[in-house]
């Protein structure tokens, strides 16, 4: 599938696009239950609460408290959005998710917002540049972070239907419908563009800045670039990871989280136990505590952006 620059249609933030999509599944099933810490108005839930008072629970801030009553209102038969900022969700909340959601086997949709560096000027202490890690390791639980609107929305919809914990990231600003490719799995990464000379593996909202890069290099160097969202980080999928290092000589993979521990060093260990030899380079948040700025600022700063992802491509040429 080739795609053009006008492909880039203008979209919404991720976050209105779950409320909508929740309001709609609230309408039909009034065992669709939001807890919330104090964030229904930055989770743009002010209109669920409107619509539906009697299927939301606001607990403040105590977000221990919320994944709790989440887990105990999912083993009851309610199907449960547990939603907060995820720097607090999963870092805070950690030992309630592992063990009131994950280990109890409660099918709670944790929802973490403002992901990544969205908050920008607030600093180190409200990024969560650690959830994919820290959830990976944690048995039992789905990983989720969907790229633009239609991603969104499917993902809440299959999230709502299925009988086991699922975290799903967003963060804040507008994102681009992305593709017309209409099929969407949980567990199943999704084709955006195709190429062949390098691969970019993203996730999340970096998927966009991927392909327009990769849209740059094909117009300016005549680079035929690959981009796949990893929308699913666990489980991986691995039948495109193995199509991929079969295909494409080098792969890039992209994401707004610490080069520990994420996507990156969930593709490269299936590349290396599997003997691929491919160029591979990961493309993150170093070891450090970020500099300071908005979200575009950081992400630009450490080259998670259209010209940055483009130049270390072409640094992988050397």
């Amino acid at each position: 599938m080739k795609i053009s620059n006008n492909r880039l249609k203008d979209g919404i933030a991720n976050l209105e696009v779950f409320s909508a999509t929740l309001q709609d599944l609230a309408s039909k099933d009034r065992s669709i239950v939001v807890v919330t810490s104090d964030s229904r108005g930055s989770a743009k839930l002010n209109p669920f609460v409107e619509k539906y008072p009697e299927q939301i629970v606001e607990v403040g801030i105590a977000e221990q408290n919320l994944v709790g009553i989440a887990a105990g209102l999912a083993s009851a038969g309610k199907k449960v959005f547990a939603v907060s900022p995820a720097c607090f969700l999963t870092a805070r909340s950690l030992e309630q998710i592992k063990n009131d959601v994950a280990y109890s086997d409660n099918p709670v949709n944790i929802i973490g917002i403002s992901g990544g560096v969205s908050y920008g000027p607030l600093g180190s202490t409200h990024h969560s540049l650690h959830d994919f890690a820290v959830l990976r390791a944690i048995n039992n639980i789905t990983v989720v972070a969907p790229a633009d609107n239609f991603e969104t929305e499917m993902a809440i919809k299959q999230a709502a239907e299925m009988d086991s914990p699922v975290y799903i990231r967003f963060g804040k600003k507008p994102i681009p419908f992305l593709s017309d490719n209409g099929d969407f799995q949980l567990g199943k990464a999704r084709m955006i563009k195709e190429g062949k000379d390098v691969a970019i593996i993203a996730t999340g909202e970096t998927v966009y800045p991927a392909l327009e890069a990769a849209l740059l290099l094909e117009e300016e160097q005549g680079v035929q670039v690959g981009v796949i969202s990893m929308h699913t980080i666990k489980p991986l999928d691995y039948s495109i990871l193995s199509e991929v290092a079969k295909n494409y000589p080098i792969i890039l993979t992209v994401e707004e989280h610490s080069v520990f521990g994420g996507l990156g060093e969930a593709c490269a260990s299936y590349f290396m136990e599997n003997g691929f030899t491919n160029k591979f380079k990961i493309m993150g948040i170093p070891d450090e505590y970020t500099v300071t700025g908005s979200q575009s600022e950081i992400l630009d700063y450490y080259g998670i952006s259209e010209k940055g992802i483009a130049e270390t491509i072409m640094k992988l040429f050397a």
